[in-house]
C-alpha cells in the first residue's frame, strides 16, 4: 500500500502495472482488496497492459475515518481521486467506480471533465439520479449494539459485510448520510466522456441502467446477466466487456 494526504485524510492506495491509467473507485462498505483485487479486476486490466490505481475511499479500509457526515459528500470524495492523480502525476484516465464509487466517478467526471478519459458506471443506474435503497434502515443496522436485534434485510446484508470487512461503522454510517447525494439529469447530460453503465439484471439496488444511459450524451448499458448487486461485480462478462470498452475508447 502506498500513501498520501488530501483534505486531512490519509489516502490509501495501489499503483500497480504499466500502460494507460485506470483508476478504480470501490463501493460503500467495501474496500479496494474487496472490490477490485480479490475478483481479480487489478490482476486482468494489469494484465491486459494497463496501470491500475485503486484507493480505499476515506473512511474505508487503511484510509483516515471520519465520524463526520460532513466529510463524505461524493463532491469531497472525488476530490480525493482527483488528488491521487495529481499525485501521480497522471493527467487523465480511465476511471471505473462500483455502486458508490460510481456515483463519486460522476462526480469526478463532472467536478474534474480534464481528468476523465473514460466512464465506466457498475451498479448504479437510474439510482444516481432517483435514489436507490433505505439507507436509514441500512445506517441504523450499522450502529445497532446487537447485529441479532436486526430486522431490516438489507440492513442486515451491509451489517454483515462492515463486520467481515472489519469496517468501522461509525465512519460508514456517517458516510452513507451524505455520499448518495443524487445527480440531476442535467447534470447527467454534461458528462460526455464516453460512459458504459454496467448493472445485473437481478440487482435490485441499482436502478435500471437504460433510462441514465440516455441522459448520457454518449453512453451505453450493459446488462451483467443474472447477477445480483453484490454478485455483478467480480463477473467475466462484465470484464471482458469493460476491457473492449477501453479498447474502442483509447485515451
Amino acid at each position: 500500500m502506498h500513501y498520501f494526504t488530501h483534505d486531512g485524510f490519509e489516502i490509501a492506495f495501489i499503483d500497480e502495472g504499466q500502460g494507460d491509467p485506470v483508476l478504480l473507485i470501490h463501493g460503500f462498505a467495501s474496500t479496494h482488496f474487496v472490490n477490485w483485487v480479490s475478483p481479480d479486476w487489478v490482476k486482468t486490466l494489469r494484465e491486459a497492459g494497463y496501470r491500475v490505481i485503486a484507493l480505499d475511499n476515506r473512511g474505508h479500509g487503511r484510509s483516515s475515518k471520519s465520524h463526520d457526515r460532513e466529510d463524505y459528500f461524493p463532491e469531497k470524495m472525488a476530490g480525493d481521486a482527483a488528488a491521487l492523480l495529481d499525485h501521480l502525476g497522471i493527467d487523465r484516465a480511465h476511471v471505473m467506480g462500483y455502486s458508490m464509487g460510481a456515483r463519486i466517478s460522476a462526480f469526478l467526471a463532472l467536478g474534474h471533465p480534464g481528468k476523465v478519459g473514460t466512464l465506466v458506471l457498475g451498479g448504479l443506474g437510474l439510482g444516481m439520479v432517483e435514489g436507490v435503497g433505505e439507507w436509514d434502515a441500512i445506517a441504523d443496522a450499522l450502529l445497532a449494539e446487537d447485529p441479532a436485534s436486526i430486522t431490516h434485510e438489507r440492513g442486515r446484508m451491509f451489517r454483515t459485510f462492515a463486520d467481515q470487512t472489519k469496517s468501522d461503522r461509525q465512519a460508514l454510517a456517517a458516510c452513507i448520510a451524505t455520499s448518495r447525494k443524487l445527480v440531476t439529469p442535467e447534470d447527467v447530460a454534461k458528462i460526455r466522456q464516453p460512459t458504459l453503465v454496467a448493472v445485473g439484471t437481478r440487482d435490485d439496488i441499482a436502478g435500471e441502467p437504460e433510462p441514465l444511459v440516455r441522459m448520457l450524451p454518449n453512453g451505453e448499458a450493459f446488462a451483467i446477466e443474472r447477477r445480483d448487486h453484490m454478485r455483478s461485480v467480480g463477473d467475466r462478462t462484465f470484464m471482458a466487456r469493460v476491457l473492449k470498452f477501453f479498447q474502442d475508447h483509447p485515451l
